[in-house]
C-alpha cells in the first residue's frame, strides 16, 4: 500500500486524530500558560461552543455526506478542474493547490465581513466573550454550510489532489484551533513565526471590538495575504492584555455564550452597513 492510498482509506481517523489531539495540546497549554485572564466562565462557553461544534458537524454529514474529500474524488474521476486538466508534478499540484485553498478561504473570510448579511452569520464567531481554542471552531451553522459550498465550488473549479484537499482541511482545523488559543509565543519567536504562519497574537487583533482591528488579519493559515493586501495590523492599540474581545452591543453572556442565543443571534437586530473599509479609527465621542 503506497503512502498515497494510506491516506485515502484513513481519511477521517486522520482528520479526527488531529483535531483531538492538537485541542488537546492547546487546551493543556491555555491552562498552564494562558495569555490573558478570562472574562466569563469558561465551562459555560466550552459547552455551548462545543455544542455549536458538534451540532455543525451533524448537519453538515446529513446535507453533504461526500464532504470536500468526495468532491475532489469526484472531480478526479470526471477529469474537471485546472490541475486536472494540467498535468504538473504531482508535489507541484498538492502544494499549490493547498496556497490556492488557503487564499480562497481569506477571501471568503473578507467577504463575510463585507457583506452585511453574511456579517449578520459571521459575527456569531466574533461575538464570544473570551477567546480561546473553542472560538476557533465557533461559528453559525448557516455559514458552516456556506463555506462548504464555496470549497466544493472551488474543489471544483481547480481540480485539486484528493491528498491535497486532505492536508489542507488537517491543517486548517489545527492552524485555527492554534491561532485562537489563549496563549503566545515569546515576542521573538512570534516575530518570526508570523512571517509565515498565523500566530494566536496576530489573529487576536482581529477579535477586537474596534472596527478597524475587527477588520484585518483574516488568515487563517498563511500571513502573507494580509501583508499583501494590506489588511495587516501587527499589534491592538490597547496592547493584548486590555484589548476587548467581542463586538460592541453584543455583551450580554446569555445572548452570546449559550448555544440558543448564538443560533439566534444573526436574526436579532437591524441590519447595518458593516463596511470593510471601517479601518480608520477615532475615538467613540468621534464616531458617527
Amino acid at each position: 500500500m503506497t503512502f498515497h492510498d494510506f491516506i485515502l482509506q484513513n481519511e477521517t481517523p486522520i482528520r479526527l486524530g488531529f483535531f483531538f489531539g492538537v485541542f488537546a495540546i492547546m487546551g493543556l497549554w491555555e491552562v498552564l500558560a494562558p495569555r490573558r485572564a478570562l472574562t466569563v466562565s469558561k465551562a459555560v462557553r466550552w459547552a455551548n461552543n462545543l455544542g455549536l461544534v458538534f451540532l455543525n458537524s451533524a448537519i453538515l454529514r446529513l446535507i453533504f455526506p461526500m464532504a470536500a474529500v468526495g468532491v475532489a474524488a469526484f472531480a478526479a474521476e470526471q477529469g474537471w478542474g485546472l490541475l486536472n486538466y494540467f498535468q504538473l508534478p504531482f508535489a507541484f499540484s498538492v502544494l499549490l493547490a493547498i496556497v490556492v485553498l488557503d487564499f480562497i478561504i481569506y477571501l471568503q473570510h473578507v467577504l463575510v465581513h463585507a457583506v452585511p448579511a453574511l456579517w449578520r452569520l459571521h459575527r456569531v464567531h466574533h461575538a464570544d466573550l473570551d477567546y480561546d481554542v473553542t472560538t476557533g471552531a465557533r461559528f453559525h451553522t448557516l455559514e458552516i454550510i456556506l463555506s462548504m459550498l464555496i470549497k466544493f465550488a472551488t474543489i471544483l473549479v481547480l481540480g485539486p489532489p484528493v491528498v491535497a484537499v486532505i492536508i489542507f482541511e488537517v491543517v486548517l482545523n489545527a492552524m485555527a484551533m492554534f491561532n485562537h488559543s489563549n496563549v503566545s509565543l515569546p515576542s521573538r519567536l512570534d516575530r518570526i513565526v508570523r512571517l509565515f504562519v498565523v500566530t494566536p497574537d496576530m489573529h487576536r487583533v482581529h477579535h477586537s471590538v474596534e472596527d478597524n482591528e475587527a477588520n484585518s488579519n483574516f488568515g487563517f493559515n498563511l500571513s502573507i495575504w494580509d501583508r499583501l493586501f494590506g489588511t495587516y495590523i501587527a499589534q491592538p492599540r490597547e496592547g493584548h492584555d486590555n484589548m476587548t474581545i467581542g463586538i460592541h452591543g453584543y455583551r450580554d453572556p446569555k445572548q452570546v455564550n449559550q448555544l440558543p442565543g448564538m443560533l439566534t443571534l444573526p436574526f436579532v437586530g437591524k441590519i447595518t452597513g458593516y463596511a470593510i473599509n471601517r479601518r480608520e479609527w477615532s475615538k467613540p465621542d468621534e464616531k458617527h
